[in-house]
């Protein structure tokens, strides 16, 4: 009995140090890769007025590079408090870097807001809130 524990244990021990050692050389290429960060500049007014059209805009770039190819750039947005009932759009892509898409609001409140943004196989959602009006929402009072 102690010979078969001895054994499988051996043989675990192998292909362990096998998994650990696959692919070194293909691995350094991949930490290079791996320094660079999918980053999101997301920019949001601090105020707007109750029905002004306000522009929702990030900036996405990936290392030092502006990523003019994002596969997907949506911003989705909420009035505080109340995110389950949330509204998505699409962004426009304007080929430089930056996806853009216009809303306005028709409530007063602040309203909470992500840049969904995915590209070079990462995802990040950077976080805005916008005070429209004065701030506070007759269903808060």
């Amino acid at each position: 009995m102690r010979i078969k524990i001895c054994l499988l244990m051996l043989v675990l021990l192998i292909g362990l140090l096998a998994a650990c050692s696959n692919g070194s050389e293909d691995g350094n290429n991949q930490e290079t890769d791996e320094l660079k960060m999918l980053e999101v500049e997301f920019q949001v007014p601090e105020k707007a007025d109750i029905g002004e059209t306000i522009e929702l805009k990030a900036i996405v770039s990936y290392g030092d590079e502006k990523v003019k190819d994002a596969d997907e750039v949506e911003f989705e947005y909420w009035e505080k408090g109340n995110e389950e009932d949330s509204t998505k759009i699409k962004s426009n892509n304007n080929g430089d870097g930056t996806y853009t898409a216009e809303v306005s609001f028709d409530t007063e409140g602040i309203y909470e807001m992500y840049a969904h943004t995915t590209a070079r196989d990462l995802h990040t959602m950077p976080k805005k809130s916008i005070t429209i009006g004065e701030g506070t929402s007759t269903d808060q009072e």
